[in-house]
């Protein structure tokens, strides 16, 4: 019989890394199947207050071990417009999730990293190269080839919506990487889900629906799996070296294309995916480029 411990212990950090990089790309594209399968009869805010309350529920040992570390903050405004910024920015993700074909939401979604170029630059004070700056215009061009700007285009919303809600999970994380300066990762997580649970609640008893008990299972299988990816995604980061850990991330991709395929019938847009090659070449390029200068990647926070 196998010791896959014993196995596993003999890996480098970086194998051991990619392992979980791997498992946060598995866990995140069943996450996104669900919230597409689950599409038809529940809104984004109500997909989205079950994916908080079940993280909530999911994090409920870590928080009565020691509540008062669990709630420590010295920045509750910040902690509070993250919050925003990160609730808005799921529900307008899982909109696109519903309404494109994933390999396409899952391509804009990746915008993340380079809007966090102009707000390193504004917000947090970093300078920003030509060479930074050129390949933040090149993925913004890759976007432009997936959209094909005319009149029409303008009102593709769920794409709007993608691009809205990487505008905002870029703003999420730069507040994250604010406030990691005197916050535990863990203080961020559980104030993250329990402000998310709060804003998601109005939105969702707009639009209540009881489920069924089938779907309910679904429903908290899917906020599991979405706090399991980030998870994974920082165990992942924290073993290996950022710039060999980086480029697993953009596997959700291809197990986004296979998954839209084999389950949806989306036949992948050649086009689409040309413009999609473009944005995470330049995300790719500015993350490697950052790992080189030894600054930290950010948590992803989908």
């Amino acid at each position: 019989m196998i010791d896959f411990a014993a196995a596993y212990g003999r890996l480098s950090a970086n194998a051991r890394g990619a392992l979980w990089m791997l498992a946060s790309a598995l866990i995140f594209t069943i996450m996104v199947t669900l919230v597409k399968y689950l599409g038809h009869g529940y809104s984004p805010a109500l997909q989205a207050f079950y994916r908080q309350a079940a993280g909530l529920v999911v994090l409920a040992p870590i928080i009565l071990r020691d509540p008062r570390a669990a709630y420590k903050t010295t920045r509750p405004g910040l902690l509070l417009f993250r919050a925003t910024c990160l609730t808005i920015g799921v529900v307008m993700a899982f909109y696109s999730y519903q309404q494109l074909p994933l390999a396409d939401a899952n391509a804009l979604s990746f915008t993340r990293t380079l809007w966090m170029v102009p707000l390193a630059a504004f917000v947090l004070r970093e300078a920003i190269g030509p060479w930074r700056l050129g390949a933040t215009l090149v993925g913004f061009c890759g976007v432009l080839v997936m959209l094909r700007p005319s009149p029409e285009s303008f009102m593709n919303l769920p794409a709007l919506a993608a691009l809205a809600s990487g505008l905002l999970f870029a703003l999420g994380i730069t507040g994250m990487k604010l406030m990691t300066r005197d916050h535990t990762l863990t203080a961020l997580i559980v104030w993250g889900a329990t402000l998310g649970l709060a804003l998601a609640t109005p939105m969702a008893l707009l639009e209540w629906r009881w489920p069924t008990p089938l779907d309910f299972a679904l429903l908290s299988a899917m906020g599991a799996l979405g706090l399991g990816s980030q998870v994974c995604y920082v165990r992942g980061m924290s073993l290996g070296e950022a710039g060999a850990m980086a480029p697993i991330d953009y596997t959700r991709l291809v197990f986004a294309a296979l998954v839209g395929f084999a389950l949806f019938g989306e036949i992948p847009d050649l086009t689409a995916m040309a413009g999609a090659a473009i944005v995470i070449a330049a995300t790719l390029a500015i993350t490697l480029r950052e790992a080189r200068l030894n600054k930290a990647p950010p948590v992803s926070p989908e």
